[in-house]
């Protein structure tokens, strides 16, 4: 099992690339950001810095979206880090919910990430691509040049078209029961469409938080800590329901029922440890959703995960102990899954 690394680009944008470097060092092969053009720092130019001062960290956004960065324009910056660094990039799509919505747009359709897929990992590659009747091709392309496209999904739509084009399967939550439900449902939907199932990747990420002990106190804190994880979650749930209805069979209430009771959302507290907009989100949904607990039980839970096909865990390490949960996964918990 492989492990990312998830941060928001909070400046001052020195302390993202060292916390990057901090990863590489503790074995972690991956280094994600968030991509919202308004809530955050510019990912791109911080991958730069964090591409020159390591030496085999792959990084990239989870996730972009093909409207706030067009794909020709996002497949460019990719080509272009990889002639600087070496391939070391991943490109991480979804809908664009945080990107979109700040911005007063609604999140992308389907249709336009399938789109956006082909065209970034075309054109990444030094191929042509079809813009939708021009057909451009980078000539400065390096040769060899590739830009893997993991895609974001809950829905049963999402899901198939993940299975059926994408190179990965970015999954935002930690539940072993949805996760292998869900990994089925992406599995399925590339061997029907004649690819080999074990080519499209599984990503889970999710919030990890270690504890000293499994006290009450320790995992009190520890669920406050990773609380916002749901209220984020529920934001895409939300938009399930009002396309699926609250007992659809193509959507599990395992997923659904617990936003019955959110009220809203701020996005300017999205992500963040405090989000007054996720006091909706129960312990229980913590517990599933994250990983949380004493080393043991983060492996314990990993290990569960790895069975159900998962290749890499991204952990987001927005909390008061980053430096902390980094060393400890780095000397106790990626040596037991690696």
């Amino acid at each position: 099992m492989d492990f990312g690394l998830v941060l928001q680009t909070d400046p001052p944008a020195a302390k993202v690339v060292e916390l990057m470097q901090r990863a590489e060092r503790n074995g972690f092969s991956h280094g994600w950001t968030f991509d919202s053009a308004v809530l955050w720092q510019e990912p791109f130019v911080i991958y730069s810095r964090i591409l020159a001062t390591t030496d085999r960290l792959i990084v990239g956004p989870m996730v972009t979206n093909p409207s706030t960065r067009t794909p020709e324009v996002t497949a460019s910056t990719f080509a272009t880090l990889n002639e600087m660094y070496g391939n070391r990039t991943i490109c991480g799509i979804g809908r664009g919910d945080s990107a979109m919505r700040v911005a007063g747009r609604t999140p992308n359709t389907l249709a336009r990430i399938s789109d956006a897929m082909r065209i970034i990992r075309a054109l990444g590659a030094g191929e042509e691509a079809d813009l939708g009747g021009t057909t451009v091709k980078f000539p400065w392309a390096p040769e060899g040049s590739r830009v893997p496209v993991w895609m974001a999904a809950y829905g049963p739509k999402a899901l198939k078209m993940t299975g059926e084009e994408a190179d990965g399967f970015i999954l935002q939550l930690a539940d072993p029961y949805l996760t292998e439900r869900m990994v089925k449902a992406v599995r399925d939907a590339a061997s029907a469409a004649g690819r080999n199932p074990s080519d499209v990747k599984i990503c889970v990420a999710a919030p990890a938080y270690v504890t000293e002990d499994d006290s009450p106190e320790a995992l009190a804190h520890a669920r406050d800590q990773c609380r916002w994880f749901g209220g984020m979650v529920g934001n895409h749930v939300a938009d399930l329901v009002t396309k699926y209805g609250t007992h659809s069979a193509l959507v599990p209430e395992e997923l659904t029922d617990y936003i019955k009771a959110r009220e809203g959302y701020d996005y300017s507290h999205h992500g963040r440890t405090g989000n007054p907009d996720t006091a909706f989100v129960p312990d229980e949904i913590v517990d599933r959703f994250c990983v949380i607990g004493t080393a043991e039980a983060h492996i314990e839970k990993l290990k569960a995960l790895r069975d159900l096909g998962v290749d890499q865990f991204a952990l987001y390490d927005m909390q008061d102990e980053k430096e902390s949960v980094i060393d400890t996964y780095g000397a106790r918990i990626i040596p037991a899954l690696a």
